[in-house]
């Protein structure tokens, strides 16, 4: 879903011509928004292994997925004044926070208002693949370590052991 990816090098993989893609997709950004929608639906099945509230399962989820596409989020972020990028990054940012929202549901309800909103502000940036990055490629931490991190930063803002 980067804008460096080119419809010749999609075609070549496919074992198709680019006329083919196009025929089937219409358009580069049709093809990410199918590309996007796909990997929103393996997502729900990921996340939907988290019982929502159970930090230590959200956590893990995350994980999985920043492990798997976590590299293509950040290009995609660093490419979104790309037309053809921008809504697939206007997208993720949306499920994110719905993600956040639903995985860790019970804990920021016991917030109100203008509070609630600060917090689930401060989780879905905890939860962002910009603070897995530098724990996982820039400090280079296990996984295990990087999870536990996360983990701690979340429990504090909801104020949990």
């Amino acid at each position: 879903m980067r804008s460096d990816i080119r419809l010749d090098d999609i075609a070549a993989q496919a074992g198709v011509t680019v006329q083919t893609v196009l025929r089937l997709f219409g358009s580069k950004p049709r093809l990410f928004q199918v590309a996007l929608d796909e990997v929103i639906a393996e997502m729900r099945v990921t996340f939907e292994q988290a019982e929502p509230g159970d930090i230590a399962a959200a956590v893990r989820t995350w994980f999985d997925h920043y492990e798997e596409f976590g590299d293509v989020v950040i290009a995609n972020l660093a490419d979104e004044h790309d037309p053809s990028v921008a809504p697939v990054v206007r997208v993720g940012r949306e499920r994110h926070r719905e993600r956040v929202e639903t995985v860790l549901a019970p804990q920021p309800a016991r917030f109100a208002g203008a509070r609630r909103d600060q917090v689930v502000d401060a989780l879905v940036c905890v939860c962002d693949v910009y603070t897995w990055k530098p724990l996982r490629r820039d400090m280079r931490r296990l996984r295990e370590e990087a999870e536990a991190t996360m983990h701690m930063m979340i429990s504090s803002v909801l104020g949990v052991e």
